[in-house]
Order: structure tokens, then sequence, then C-alpha cells
């Protein structure tokens, strides 16, 4: 069985006898801020990596231990724990053979925005490469094993099916081309994924679309979703309409910087955990880290800054307008949480713990107590119908904004959209506001 405490904080694997009544302890994972990370059993009901290899006498699972997220193997006859990979990567996706005696692992090796597939016999601790080109595979195996049918993509080409031989250096044939005429023959914008040092000296990876002219020109900032994301990495994004939007900034003159900021997936426990109490500390930090990257780089504007994002990316916008005011010259929040109080308990809990015993992190960590701070434009939108921020939290962020008598915001409100928006007019109406916005504000012609 995989235990977690109520808290979030503790995770043991245990092995049960039920005809004895009784346990042994396989393993105790413990984490002062929350027990998380790939193939790791999450809050949200996520199951973790976990299950026999080498004719049942073995259990193989996922852990934390050393600060990324690595495979180990409890032997039942010895009661010893062996660490099957090792290394500033982690590994992101578990596969076994049939005959259970290899593993097929999708990790980032090489690249912490790739996933490359390696196999790893389950008595040997040395990797080898199946596929490791710059990308990411998803890879599904043939009833035989002898082939490996797969998904891949880089930052410019969606998702295309492949398939291959499942032997050293076998030569893949595509399956699919989806791609639209009119995709083709758009020129697409290849992001380079750049490194800058944050303000305690970490690197912050980030995906940067350079406009051709930067002095002295405006740029903007994206704030990915979800926290617990990655999104600058070399293969095709989630954030598709993002992805396309940043290519018409591009071509408007704007540059801009998509941030891992802290929090993200891909870069091991430290990096994972480092807003643990207060949300809008460190991830806040790396936004204003990656704007002086812009301007000390790239001849940026400093006054000519925006920032945008949905989610948790909303909320990143609506403290840097409120506890940076002068830093970003406008901002976007897209279905923004606003008070960590009215959020999700089982997501808010493992990060700022609980309201009644640890408020300061809730009020710190919640932009409806920086709202007087609000000096430059804001743009706030949201669906009427959010089935995850709820609708009621930007309700009462606009009833403060009323109530300070702030005059330089305005909120465009969706009336059938939930928080991913389902309609085309919806976020082709979105979009429309945002750009209007940058070119209005930030627009030096």
């Amino acid at each position: 069985l995989d235990i977690r405490s109520y808290d979030n904080k503790d995770r043991w694997i245990v092995q049960i006898f039920p005809e004895k009544n009784d346990f042994i302890e396989i393993d105790n994972q413990h984490d002062e801020a929350w027990i998380g990370g790939p193939g790791i059993s999450s809050w949200n009901m996520v199951s973790g990596t976990m299950g026999f290899h080498s004719n049942q006498e073995k259990l193989f699972f996922q852990s934390e231990k050393t600060g990324y997220s690595h495979l180990y193997s409890y032997d039942f006859s010895t009661k010893t724990i062996s660490q099957l990979t090792g290394g500033n990567f982690e590994v992101h996706d578990v596969k076994l053979s049939q005959d259970k005696s290899t593993f097929y692992l999708t990790l980032n090796k090489n690249h912490p925005g790739n996933r490359e597939l390696y196999k790893l016999e389950s008595n040997s601790t040395k990797l080898k490469a199946v596929y490791s080109e710059n990308g990411a595979i998803q890879s599904y195996f043939s009833p035989d094993e002898k082939y490996i049918s797969y998904l891949f993509s880089d930052k410019i080409n969606p998702w295309e099916l492949y398939l291959m031989k499942n032997e050293t250096k076998a030569v893949s044939t595509k399956i699919t081309n989806s791609k639209s005429e009119a995709f083709k023959n758009y020129k697409w914008t290849d992001p380079e994924v750049v490194t800058f040092k944050g303000n305690d000296s970490i690197d912050v990876y980030a995906r940067l679309f350079k406009a051709s002219e930067t002095d002295n020109k405006p740029a903007v900032i994206f704030v990915h979703g979800a926290g617990y994301l990655q999104n600058a990495h070399n293969y095709w994004s989630n954030y598709y309409r993002e992805f396309m939007f940043h290519n018409l900034l591009k071509d408007n003159g704007f540059t801009v910087l998509d941030i891992d900021y802290r929090a993200s997936e891909g870069y091991g426990r430290n990096y994972r955990t480092a807003i643990y109490r207060h949300m809008g500390g460190m991830d806040l930090n790396d936004q204003l880290s990656g704007k002086n990257f812009l301007v000390d780089n790239f001849n940026i504007n400093p006054d000519k800054v925006g920032i945008y994002g949905g989610s948790y990316g909303g909320f990143i916008t609506l403290m840097a307008l409120f506890t940076m005011p002068e830093e970003f010259a406008c901002g976007a929040a897209l279905r923004s949480v606003t008070d960590w109080m009215h959020y999700n308990h089982e997501y808010t809990s493992n990060i700022l713990n609980y309201p009644n015993t640890d408020s300061i992190a809730y009020r710190r960590s919640s932009p409806i107590y920086f709202a007087e701070n609000l000096t430059n434009p804001l743009l706030i939108l949201h669906g009427m119908v959010d089935d995850n921020v709820q609708f009621q939290d930007v309700v009462r962020l606009n009833q403060r904004l009323i109530e300070l008598g702030k005059t330089n915001w305005e909120l465009a409100v969706f009336p059938v959209e939930a928080h991913s928006f389902s309609k085309s007019y919806s976020w082709t109406d979105e979009y429309r506001r945002i750009f209007e916005l940058f070119k209005t504000e930030l627009d030096q012609e």
C-alpha cells in the first residue's frame, strides 16, 4: 500500500500481511513542505509509480529522496532498497516489459526540457538510450514488444505518430502528417530555451520569442498556469494558443519571455517546493529576474514590459501589479485566484498549510490584500461558470477595487465559459482584448 499523511508531508509504502493482522514499513519519504514530484502519489487522487518486477521478487517505486524523482527497487527477501536511477534529472514515466525484466523510462536526462526514452534492465543501473532527440516522446509497445509506436513533437511541430522496431539504432517510419497547409505555410518562430539567474543565483529556464529589432522596444512576460507544470521545454506546448499568440506578438515587435518560474515541473524537489508558505514569493521574483534579463541583454525598455497569464499565471499577474506596482507597465489576469482561502483545499493546503494554523501564509499569498497598490492598467478576464477558480473569487476582487476607488482596471466576463474555454469566439475575444491592452500600453509608436 501507498499511504499518505493527512497533511501530505509523509508517504509510507508498506507491506501488509492480512492473515497476521500486521505490516512492515518498506519506505518512508518525509518532506517539510509537501510530498510530490513525477511518479509520486499526489493530492488529486493521482496514483504513483509502483509495481512488481524480477519475477515478483522485488517492488519498484519512485521517490524524491535525493532531491529528484528517481526509480527505486525493494528486495522482499533481503528487505533492502536499491536506487536504480540517479542524477540531476527526473523519471517522468515508467513502463515494465511483460516478462518484468526491463524498464522503459521517460527521462529529461540530456536537458530539463526533453522527454527521452531509455531502457534499463531490472537488475542493472546502466541506462541505454532508445530515443534521445531534443523534444518529447510518448511511447507505446506492441503486444509482442517487438515494435514501438510513439508520439513525438518539438517546439514548432505538433505531435505526430511514428513506428520503429524495438532494437538498437532502429529507423523510424512516420505514420501521420497532421499539419494543415496554412500551418505549414506560416513561418513559426522556434523559441530559444534560455537560462537566466534568479535572485538566489539559481538557473531559471524560459522560452524566448525575440523580436527582430529590440532596442528600446516593449516586451511581454507570460506566466503559465497550474503551478506545477513545465512550459519552457523543447516540445509542443499544451499552451498552443499562447504559442501562436506569442508569434503574433513577436510579429508586431514585442519580445516575449515564457518562464518556468519556481514551482515548475522538471527541475527537482527544491525547485518544486520553493513557494512553500509564500505563493507570489520566489515565483514572482523569477518574473522580475526575467524582466531584468530582457532589459540587460536585449535593450528592452524597462518601462514597457507587460505581464499576463491564466489561472496560477493570472494570480502571479495580480501579485505582480499589486506588490511590484512600478515594475510592470500593465497586466492581463485570466481566471485568477484572488484569495487562496477560497480555493481547492487539497491543492492549497499542500503549499500554504491550513488557514486556521498558518494564516500568515494565506494572507501574504493572496492578491486581494494588496489591491490598494494597483497603479498600472489591469485587465481581468473570467468565465462566469468557472468550475475551478470560482467566479465569486474575482467578484470579490472587483468589489475591493471599487471600494478603493481604482479606475485603471477592466473586467471582461464570459457568461458561458468554464475555467478552460470551449468556444472559439471566446478565445478570440479574450486574446483580442489582451493584444489591444499591450498595443495601447506598451507600443512605442
